[in-house]
């Protein structure tokens, strides 16, 4: 009977530790902190390394405030419509801007660094939002931008800023996808980063050659005052605006297009006879 009981027993307690074995699960790492919730340390961002600094290199953007710019046609910054975010720059959705009391929305109106540039290497990194659309522009003359419609928007040589999965602007013609002179010359051989990751953007324009990169890559180049510039100007959007192509110590511009759209990092050079 005793052998029959310690048996029982004995049965009953293997079977529970068998089971509380085979209950357990095996546990993958794990971050700690989910991708979408860490942050770049912005202490990182904006800054020269002493070589740039030997290199002639300039921050037009301190992180922290918008010295060095202000609203093409204006004294100050667009308001509302720009804001200093994590170390960028942001443009605003439109619809996010605040309404003015009567109701209507606040003007808008592009970036224009308040210095003039002449033969010059220019970076900076971008990010756009989904479906967006926006860009950079250079080479451009205040006083011709606002002799023609819209108010506030500049006219320049434009390195576009564009979601090509997401914009139906990418239908229209290669020339007006992201890294593009927009409505002139189709970026080549381009490699392009998720929406909602930052590009590296750089502009070459030194006498009458320019280029065009992004992450590293040269995607387009020209030259002005040639017969091939000359024809591509011919057939665009800026066939009727006198002297657009004209060689100026100009302005640059981080246009307002509505969307959502982040620049940091943002430095230049001039490039010495």
């Amino acid at each position: 009977m005793l052998k029959s009981v310690l048996k029982s027993l004995i049965f009953v307690l293997l079977f529970a530790l068998f089971m509380s074995c085979g209950s357990q699960q095996k546990v993958e790492p794990t971050d700690p902190t989910p991708v979408e919730s860490q942050v770049v340390d912005t202490e990182d961002l904006n800054t020269l390394t002493d070589e740039e600094k030997a290199e002639g290199w300039t921050l037009l953007f301190d992180g922290k405030s918008f010295e060095g710019w202000r609203g093409l046609g204006r004294e100050g910054i667009p308001e509302g419509h720009w804001i200093i975010e994590d170390g960028t720059i942001k443009k605003v959705p439109s619809a996010d801007v605040p309404l003015l009391e009567d109701g209507q929305p606040l003007e808008g109106g592009d970036l224009i660094t308040i210095q003039t540039f002449d033969n010059f290497e220019f970076v900076l990194e971008w990010k756009i939002s989904p479906a967006g659309n926006s860009g950079i522009k250079y080479n451009v003359s205040e006083e011709m931008s606002n002799a023609h419609p819209p108010e506030y928007a500049a006219l320049g040589f434009e390195y576009q800023i564009l979601d090509n999965e997401g914009h139906p602007d990418a239908l229209v013609s290669d020339s007006h996808t992201a890294a593009a002179l927009y409505d002139l010359i189709a970026p080549e051989g381009k490699s392009l980063k998720p929406v909602g990751e930052f590009n590296t953007a750089r502009i070459i324009f030194n006498r009458n050659h320019g280029e065009h990169w992004l992450n590293g890559v040269k995607v387009l180049e020209y030259d002005l005052d040639t017969p091939e510039m000359d024809t591509l100007i011919a057939a665009s959007k800026y066939k009727n605006i006198t002297d657009f192509a004209k060689r100026r110590n100009g302005h640059i511009v981080l246009q307002d297009h509505t969307d959502a759209v982040w620049f940091r990092n943002i430095k230049i050079r001039t490039i010495e006879p």
